[in-house]
């Protein structure tokens, strides 16, 4: 994978704040314990997206690593990202993961006041500081399908999508699900509009919160009041209310979610999951950790690039709508796949991790 290829390419260098193995009489491996802290956005832990999905990640390093001990707090407000890794780094953890986009500034500022210890951020990059280790997602490229896909599958012609905040991580998505869109008009000769999100202008309906369900309710009403049937929300827990709602609905309207399949971390609702923009943050995060855990140095100038090609990001599996979607849209959607892997399409947006 990415990471270990990195890894050997380096020498299996040692890592700033772990342990190389050693090995034991038995001549068995044994290593220092490996303390990996996590330090939540907002959303926090259980907000069935991409803290979840890093947390995952945390807790699948640890069943593979054996050294590995983890540890997390969760964020009620921006105001507690610098307190929160500051005490991790105070507390000695070999590895302090900040999860999302909106704790760019503060792991910036606590990682550059300490250099010796290791930090790593899920979408976001800090250039210059070696220290920080970035872990990326061109969701754009399995967005493009899910905007082919609802364009497909919707009946009355309308589409939409919105944000929980107006921040690369999000707009990301919503660039390449409107493309898709647009790919979609272009080879069908069809009008399908889409709602909530302007590419040119990057202006669109954000909801200004990842955790306020009625908000997302409130938004997705509006948008079905405009004849929208498939809805793609990129706002973490804020969605679920557009997923309850869409539940509520009986069919009215159906949902694509984001970063983790919806009906394994929101199964309640799978009913109304069309398919999931999958952002495999989980496998991103272990890999990380366990190579760090392995004593190998992360190179922070290379990182982590998840993509459809290294299965980084995906579309995910139809589930109840399996029967729904067509056999032609689904094997259009494929061929999509396979050209975007080929670079016969380039999906673009601003917000790509470079």
């Amino acid at each position: 994978m990415q990471i270990l290829a990195v890894l050997a390419a380096s020498g299996l260098a040692l890592a700033a704040c772990g342990d190389a193995p050693e090995e034991n009489a038995a001549g068995g491996d044994t290593a220092a314990e490996y303390s990996a802290c996590m330090v939540t956005d907002t959303g926090g832990i259980d907000d069935k997206s991409f803290n979840a999905s890093a947390w995952a990640g945390m807790e699948a390093a640890k069943a593979e690593a054996s050294n590995v001990k983890t540890k997390y707090v969760a964020s009620s407000a921006i105001a507690d990202y610098e307190p929160n890794l500051t005490d991790f780094v105070n507390q000695k953890c070999n590895f302090i993961l900040a999860v999302g986009g909106l704790m760019t500034d503060a792991t910036k500022k606590i990682s550059a006041a300490n250099t010796g210890s290791q930090f790593a951020i899920v979408d976001s990059a800090i250039p210059d500081q070696t220290n920080v280790y970035p872990l990326q997602f061109d969701t754009a490229q399995a967005s493009y399908l899910a905007g082919y896909l609802a364009a497909g599958y919707s009946k009355t012609g309308v589409v939409a999508t919105y944000g929980g905040v107006n921040i690369p991580p999000v707009t990301i998505f919503m660039d390449g699900f409107v493309d898709g869109v647009a790919k979609y008009n272009e080879v069908k000769g069809k009008t399908v509009k889409v709602l909530g999100w302007d590419k040119a202008t990057q202006q669109g309906t954000f909801a200004e919160d990842f955790t306020n369900q009625a908000k997302g309710k409130a938004i997705s009403d509006t948008f079905v009041g405009q004849n929208a049937d498939v809805i793609l929300p990129v706002a973490g827990g804020t969605g679920l209310g557009t997923a309850a709602a869409a539940k509520e609905s009986g069919g009215k309207y159906s949902v694509i979610w984001v970063d983790s399949d919806g009906c394994d971390v929101a199964a309640q609702y799978c009913s109304a999951f069309l398919s999931t923009v999958i952002k495999s943050v989980s496998g991103g995060v272990k890999e990380a950790v366990v190579a760090g855990a392995k004593g190998g140095k992360l190179d922070a100038a290379v990182g982590y690039k998840g993509t459809l090609e290294n299965e980084g990001v995906s579309l995910g599996a139809y589930h109840e709508f399996d029967s729904k979607v067509t056999p032609e849209l689904k094997a259009e959607i494929e061929a999509l796949k396979a050209d975007i892997i080929a670079g016969k399409i380039k999906v673009e947006s601003a917000a790509a991790p470079k």
